[in-house]
């Protein structure tokens, strides 16, 4: 990966989507320095595969413009990874695991071009990393959720990308797969990897990364956590009471199941 030191790895600025004639997403404005991981938090619905499907070119942008590397980000789209929610992958194709992963190699050598051994070696690599290599000949309709989410993950990480767009990574997913994906996430920060992950696990967020994009359709605030989990932001991003509870040195975000006005709480046992 090229160590230049830039100030940004991914700027958006004034980024509005629309499907068709409906606003999906408006005034979204942030900018991610590399080697962050940033989390994107909102209700269902609220424009966070949106986002990454315009900061991908895959859908049109009605006004606003993506930088990567300071550069247009659309004509460097080999250098961004993006793994879809899971439920978009057609779990009946007839496609083994190792195929697959062979696919995130495709940006780097082109379509038209047969893999070569350099290839073959990064898949095998890449599955090693999230604990599939004895997948690799299994084809994807045989494998638990979990298991798919780290294979899609593998594709990711065979196209060594600058940028990785997931999309509810650990979303259903077990504790092990869970756990065994947040600590490579980890380790691809260290290695000055940026990674953006739209999540519904606030708690995880609080925990694990540097910054929080919190959108509704629009920008509703961006910046550390444990500034922006605060009764006021979270109330404007899901329209509806949370609570962040303090237990030891551990932030736990709380609904109301009741859905009557709470004040933001915090308590140490």
């Amino acid at each position: 990966m090229d160590k230049k030191p830039w100030r940004y790895c991914l700027e958006v600025q004034d980024l509005s989507a629309e499907y068709g004639e409906r606003a999906a997403i408006q005034g979204i404005n942030f900018a991610i320095q590399p080697g962050q991981m940033i989390a994107v938090i909102g209700p269902n619905g609220a424009g966070k595969s949106t986002l990454f499907k315009a900061i991908l070119g895959l859908i049109p942008r009605q006004r606003g413009e993506i930088l990567l590397h300071e550069k247009p980000a659309l004509p460097q789209r080999a250098l961004m990874g993006y793994l879809p929610q899971v439920e978009d992958i057609n779990h009946d194709f007839p496609v083994l695991v190792q195929d697959v992963v062979m696919m995130g190699c495709y940006p780097r050598i082109g379509w038209c071009r047969r893999p070569g051994p350099t290839d073959h070696q990064s898949v095998r690599q890449a599955l090693a990393r999230v604990d599939m290599l004895p997948y690799a000949e299994t084809q994807i309709g045989q494998l638990s959720g979990g298991q798919l989410q780290r294979v899609l993950l593998a594709r990711v990480l065979a196209q060594d990308a600058h940028l990785l767009l997931l999309d509810e990574p650990v979303s259903g997913v077990d504790t092990a797969s869970q756990q065994t994906i947040f600590a490579l996430l980890d380790e691809l920060r260290e290695d000055g990897k940026t990674v953006v992950i739209a999540t519904h696990d606030l708690n995880c967020v609080i925990d694990r990364f540097d910054q929080v994009l919190c959108i509704n359709k629009r920008m509703i605030a961006y910046g550390p956590p444990n500034v922006l989990f605060r009764e006021d932001i979270l109330e404007q991003t899901y329209g509806h009471h949370l609570m962040i509870v303090q237990v030891g040195d551990r932030h736990l975000v709380v609904a109301d199941e009741h859905g009557r006005p709470t004040r933001t709480r915090r308590r140490e046992e």
